[in-house]
C-alpha cells in the first residue's frame, strides 16, 4: 500500500467541481514539426522522452537509461490552486553494470508546479528537481543524479528525426484511436561522464505521446530500438494480447522467444532473448546481462523489463541496442 499511497499522494489536490477530461485523438496525415514537436504535448494523455544506449568507461560496456514521463490525469478542477495536479512528470534512471549483475536505477515523480519539475511546449525540456533532458541544437544532455550513480551526458543526433508509421502516425491497433505520433532519433554519439569518469557511446531516443495508446485486449509490448554497425537502424514492435498471442503488430515484425530468465525478486519471466524480424530481416537479440528488471512501482506504477542487448545475424555482432519487455508483471496500465 506504501507504493500505491506514494502515487496517490502526487495527485492529491484540490478537486473542487472535476470533470472528465477530453483527450484529443491522433490523427493520421497529422505533419510532425520541428522544433515545436519536440517540445511537451500537455493535451494529450501520455507523452515519453526515453533515451537508452551503449556506454565504454575504459574497457568495460555498459547500458543507459534515462526517461521522462509526462501525463495529463484524467479528470480536471476549476482550483485555481498550484497544488492541483494539471500535469504529472515522472523519470526513470537505469545503468547496466555486468560487474554488478543487476541495475543500479532510480525513480522520482512529482506534479507539475512551482518550477520544481515540467515539460516545456517550445523545444525538448523536461526536469524534476535536478534531474533533467533538454535540447540544445541538435545535442540533448541528459543529467541525473541518482541514489549510487551520476550521469551526465551529450547525445549528438546523427541527422533530422525519423518518423515512425505513417510519417509519424504509429497505429498500435485496429481502432481509431489506438495510434501514437512516434518519431525516433538513432545512432546518436553519447560522450560525457558517469560518476565523474570520461565514457563514450552510441545512443537511441523515442519521442512518443497518445491519448489511448493500449486496448482494453492488449497486456503490454515488447519494443527494440537497434543502432546497427553498418550505419542503419531498427525499430521493431509488437502488442501482446491477454491470452499470449499477438494483439497487434506492423506488417513484416515478429518476434520469437528464445530464451527465458525468471527474476528472483518479483518471479516474473521474461523472454530476454529474442529474434527480431523485420523488413525480410532478422537478427538474434541476446542481453547483455539477464538481470535487467526495473520495479516502477514508485513512479509510474508497474513492473518492466528494459535492457541493454547485442545484435547478432550468424553468430556475428552486427549491431547493439535496447529491447523492452512490459506486461509481464500485470497488464501495462498507461
Amino acid at each position: 500500500m506504501r507504493r500505491r499511497g506514494f502515487l496517490l499522494a502526487l495527485l492529491a489536490a484540490p478537486l473542487a467541481r472535476a470533470g472528465e477530461v477530453a483527450y484529443p485523438q491522433v490523427k493520421p496525415g497529422t505533419r510532425l514539426r520541428f522544433p515545436r514537436d519536440h517540445g511537451a504535448h500537455p493535451d494529450y494523455r501520455t507523452e515519453w522522452w526515453y533515451a537508452t544506449g551503449w556506454l565504454e568507461r575504459g574497457g568495460e560496456r555498459l547500458g543507459f537509461q534515462v526517461t521522462f514521463f509526462r501525463a495529463r490525469p484524467p479528470w480536471q478542477s476549476a482550483s485555481r490552486s498550484k497544488f492541483a495536479p494539471r500535469q504529472v512528470v515522472l523519470a526513470h534512471a537505469a545503468l547496466a553494470d555486468p560487474r554488478l549483475g543487476r541495475l543500479r536505477y532510480d525513480e522520482r515523480a512529482a506534479r507539475e508546479a512551482f518550477g520544481l519539475a515540467g515539460a516545456s511546449t517550445r523545444d525538448t525540456e523536461a526536469w524534476i528537481d535536478d534531474w533533467r533532458l533538454s535540447l540544445r541544437r541538435d545535442v540533448y544532455h541528459a543529467k541525473v543524479a541518482a541514489r549510487d550513480f551520476t550521469l551526465d551526458l551529450a547525445l549528438k543526433a546523427a541527422g533530422p528525426p525519423l518518423p515512425q508509421g505513417e510519417d509519424g502516425f504509429s497505429r498500435k491497433g485496429p481502432r481509431p484511436g489506438e495510434a501514437s505520433y512516434y518519431y525516433s532519433r538513432p545512432q546518436m554519439a553519447v560522450s560525457g561522464t558517469l560518476d565523474g569518469d570520461t565514457v563514450h557511446g552510441l545512443a537511441w531516443l523515442d519521442h512518443e505521446w497518445s491519448s489511448e495508446y493500449l486496448a482494453p485486449e492488449a497486456a503490454g509490448w515488447d519494443w527494440c530500438g537497434l543502432n546497427l554497425d553498418d550505419g542503419r537502424a531498427l525499430m521493431a514492435f509488437r502488442i501482446r494480447d491477454r491470452q499470449g498471442g499477438v494483439y497487434y503488430a506492423p506488417e513484416g515484425m515478429s518476434f520469437e522467444p528464445l530464451r527465458t530468465w525468471r527474476s528472483p525478486r518479483t518471479g516474473i519471466e521474461y523472454p530476454v532473448a529474442m529474434r527480431v524480424a523485420s523488413g525480410g530481416e532478422s537478427y538474434d537479440l541476446t542481453p547483455l546481462m539477464d538481470d535487467q528488471e526495473l520495479d516502477a512501482r514508485l513512479s509510474t506504477g508497474n513492473i518492466y523489463w528494459e535492457g541493454a542487448v547485442r545484435a547478432l545475424r550468424a553468430g556475428s555482432e552486427v549491431g547493439r541496442g535496447y529491447l523492452e519487455l512490459t506486461g509481464y508483471w500485470r497488464p501495462m496500465e498507461l
